[in-house]
């Protein structure tokens, strides 16, 4: 007996050395092919695979491998910076890999077709890196895979249909690449999927029907691609959907009732499509609901009542539509309510005052509608408020007192309304405040002194109202105003030295009001102001250079127009003014903190035009000296403000010439130097100027002839006129030298008969053209134009033959000088 227990053990002794044996072989056979993978990588002085030597054992000591029986069952190296390709990966050594994670590297190359030899795979994850090519057909051999992920790659071409193959999938992910075509019906036999998502790729096509077969899903995104045609009904039969995402698409039709059906559902994104109709009753069923968004739409009719019943809801967002009616007050039964979008509608009636039940709201956003009547008090119940939006409506009445309550209060727009009263004082109470916006309204009395002191203050608009008194708000130090407007009101006195304690003012708009004060040259030490309009007020005097090194460098629109300021234009002001010295495509426009979207807009006189110019920094670079009193000459030194759109200097007494340097002003859109005492010549560089679409030289004492150039020949005789000197087309029929445009010369009898008028003026012009021939040649030339009754093309002729002439007489004068050059050297 002893005998044959002892054979056996040693039997098990030898099969467990067998095993051993075999096993140690099998490692070592996986861990060379990973390691001649790891020696393709770019980086191989990576710090986290250090580990994986040849002397060290795999399934111990590598970093991210775990093994099974001494088998390479799970590769996770993760976020390991690996830089490297799939082409030597060990697809065929390692038979018994379940999980294979190489997300958030840099691995790049395709997916090679080998991945197919992976058949006992279950977890598959690459996504963000920059893999790129197709995803192969032989995915669909892996029919263990239960997750697979390869978002966030640079993927292109179609879903292959072979992944409907891979039945025991719960999480398919291949979200953000650029993956093309229809979404394969195959999918639909996935009946294990719990998690689709296809989002952020380049997909067309319907939602197929199918997809309403998968009755496991919980989580369906198909946003940010091209779909199109309708929302399939079958989408009703998903019961344990909890998460749709079908935004930024091009759906159309309907919304089908059966979306009512999904009990289960959370969170609904229909946005950003072209779907039409009323929203569907059956939505109001959806209990569950916390965030639902149908905005920028065709939807019409009216909001529902029955809204009233989402009591989970904490989103809502119906913004960017075509619904009219008024708000229902059942929303205000909508306590868990954090964001409420309705903004630009057709929305009609009062703000209903149940909407001040909402606690819990903090951005409420009622603007672009047709809202009318006073602002319900109780709004100021909205104690956890941040933003309140409304802003292009037809309210009226006062602005509530009680608004500075709302401690949090962040950013307030009521601009573009009919609100009276004056601004209550309250309002500097906010310490939060960011961005306040009552521009546009009727609004009366003085600015409070106390809102200088609101330091979180950036925006502050209250442009276009009825606002009198001084200007004697004391800004204090530190700041944070970025932009104040308060264009377009009563204001009088000086422009507060207080001012220059905002350091970081980059638009500042005083325009239209009644200041009288001399240039605030102490705002150059401002060195992120932006916008300086000072346009129609009262001040005077001339422009001082402060004599200080930095003045103005980021300056990009200055107007001091319709002033009465004086003497000459000083040069130091335009050589600090770097902010137009540079062409910056990239130029951004301010930014706000927190969630307001509040854009910055002036008026610029362009091209002849008064235009409202929004998101202004990022379009145009200015400068409007119009209608004052500025004497001396144009400094050369603008030539240097090469990103100069549109410079205006009219009506003002400047003399001497216009610099030659404005021809360096490439992207020059719009100038006007008209109602001056310019002198000189037009300078023959103003005619590289491609961009110039507006030109006004007029009324000054220019003369010699106008540059021909591709933009000088779309100006007609305004841009000239009242400059009895200047010859040349269009003011004449030629100049010197220059090529006459090509015109069409068929005219009616209407024309001839302009065109004789416009010869008889020319009479003694044309009798004296005989050079060297005598009187009676040109005299005899005058009859012969007169008699046939259609003179253009010989005074064509005439004008070719003086030119011939003068240029013999150029050339021979020329000669001449040469000659006693010549005489007088010997």
């Amino acid at each position: 007996m002893m005998m044959v227990s002892s054979k056996i053990f040693s039997l098990l002794q030898f099969f467990a050395l067998l095993n051993l044996f075999t096993v140690t072989f099998a490692s070592t056979e996986e861990a060379t092919a990973l390691l001649k993978w790891k020696a393709t990588f770019k980086n191989q002085d990576n710090s986290l695979l250090a580990s994986w030597t040849q002397s060290s054992n795999a399934c111990r000591d590598w970093y991210g491998v775990i093994c099974f029986n001494g088998r390479v069952k799970t590769l996770n190296i993760t976020n390991c910076g690996v830089i490297g390709t799939l082409y030597a990966f060990p697809f065929s050594s390692l038979p018994f890999l379940e999980n294979l994670n190489l997300s958030n590297n840099n691995i790049s190359g395709t997916i090679p077709p080998e991945i197919g030899n992976l058949t006992n795979l279950v977890y598959l994850d690459l996504n963000n890196n920059q893999i790129s090519g197709t995803i192969p057909p032989q995915t669909g051999s892996l029919s263990k895979l239960q997750i697979l992920r390869i978002f966030g790659n640079h993927l292109k071409g179609s879903i292959p249909e072979e992944i409907g193959y891979l039945r025991s999938l719960t999480d398919l992910s291949l979200s953000t690449n650029f993956l093309n075509g229809s979404i394969p019906a195959s999918l639909g036999n996935l009946n294990n999927l719990s998690f689709l998502s296809l989002y952020d790729n380049q997909l067309s096509g319907s939602i197929p029907e199918e997809i309403g077969y998968l009755r496991s899903l919980t989580d369906l995104y198909l946003s940010t691609n091209f779909l199109n045609g309708s929302i399939p009904a079958s989408l009703g039969k998903l019961n344990n959907l909890s998460f749709l995402s079908l935004y930024d698409n091009k759906l159309s039709g309907s919304i089908p009732d059966e979306i009512g059906y999904l009990t289960s559902l959370t969170d609904l994104y229909l946005n950003n499509n072209f779907l039409n109709g009323s929203i569907p009753a059956s939505l109001w069923n959806l209990k569950n609901l916390s965030f639902l968004s149908l905005s920028e739409n065709q939807l019409s009719g009216s909001i529902p009542q029955e809204i009233g019943y989402l009591r989970s809801l904490t989103n809502l967002h119906l913004n960017n539509n075509f619904l009219n009616g008024s708000i229902p007050p059942e929303i205000g039964n909508l306590w868990s309510l954090s964001i409420i979008d309705l903004s630009i509608n057709s929305l009609k009636g009062s703000i209903p005052a149940s909407l001040g039940n909402l606690r819990n709201v903090q951005s409420m956003f009622l603007d672009e509608n047709n809202l009318t009547e006073e602002i319900p008090l109780s709004v100021c119940n909205l104690t956890s408020l941040k933003i309140l939006y409304l802003r292009r409506n037809n309210l009226k009445g006062k602005v509530p007192q009680c608004l500075g309550n709302i401690s949090g209060l962040q950013v307030l727009t009521m601009s573009r309304n009919n609100l009276s009263g004056v601004i209550p004082s309250s309002i500097s109470n906010l310490r939060s405040l960011q961005i306040l916006d009552l521009g546009r309204n009727s609004l009366e009395g003085a600015i409070p002194q106390c809102f200088g002191n609101i330091n979180t203050l950036q925006v502050f608009d209250v442009q276009n109202n009825k606002l009198s008194g001084t200007l004697s708000t004391n800004f204090s130090i530190g700041s944070s105003l970025i932009s104040l407007n308060l264009h377009g009101n009563e204001l009088e006195g000086e422009i507060p030295r207080s001012l220059a304690n905002c350091k970081k003012l980059q638009v500042l708009d005083l325009g239209n009001n009644h200041l009288n004060d001399t240039f605030p040259m102490w705002l150059g030490t401002l060195l992120e102001l932006r916008v300086l309009r000072l346009t129609s007020n009262k001040l005077y005097g001339p422009i001082r250079s402060s004599g200080a090194e930095i003045m103005f460098p980021d300056l990009r629109t200055i107007d001091l127009s319709n002033n009465a300021f004086s003497k000459d234009l000083p040069t130091s002001l335009f050589q600090h003014l770097e902010g137009m010295r540079t062409i910056d495509k990239t130029m951004k426009v301010p930014s706000y903190e927190g969630y307001g979207d509040y854009q910055d807009s002036i008026v610029v006189v362009s091209k002849g035009l008064k235009l409202e110019v929004v998101r202004i920094l990022s379009l145009y670079t200015v400068i409007d000296l119009s209608n004052n009193k500025f004497e001396g000459h144009i400094p050369s030194v603008l030539g240097d403000l090469i990103a100069l759109r549109v410079l205006n200097m009219s009506h003002n007494g400047l003399k001497g010439h216009i610099p030659p340097s404005l021809g360096s002003l490439s992207v020059v859109e719009s100038l006007d130097l008209s109602f001056n005492q310019l002198s000189g010549e037009i300078p023959q560089q103003l005619a590289s100027l491609t961009s110039l679409g507006f030109l006004n030289l007029s009324h000054n004492y220019l003369q010699g002839c106008i540059p021909q150039g591709p933009q000088f020949r779309t100006f007609e005789n305004n841009s000239y006129e009242g400059n009895d000197g200047l010859r040349g087309y269009p003011v004449s029929k030629g100049c010197g030298n220059d090529p006459v445009p090509d015109t069409n010369y068929t005219v009616s009898a209407l024309d001839d008969q302009e065109s004789n008028s416009e010869f008889l003026n020319d009479f003694w012009k044309a009798a004296l053209m005989g050079y060297g021939s005598g009187l009676c040649i040109g005299l005899s030339i005058m009859y012969f134009m007169i008699s046939t009754g259609n003179p253009i093309w010989l005074a064509r002729i005439i004008d070719e033959m003086e030119h011939k002439i003068n240029t013999r007489r150029r050339k021979k004068q020329q000669g001449q000088r040469n000659h006693r050059r010549r005489n007088n050297h010997f």
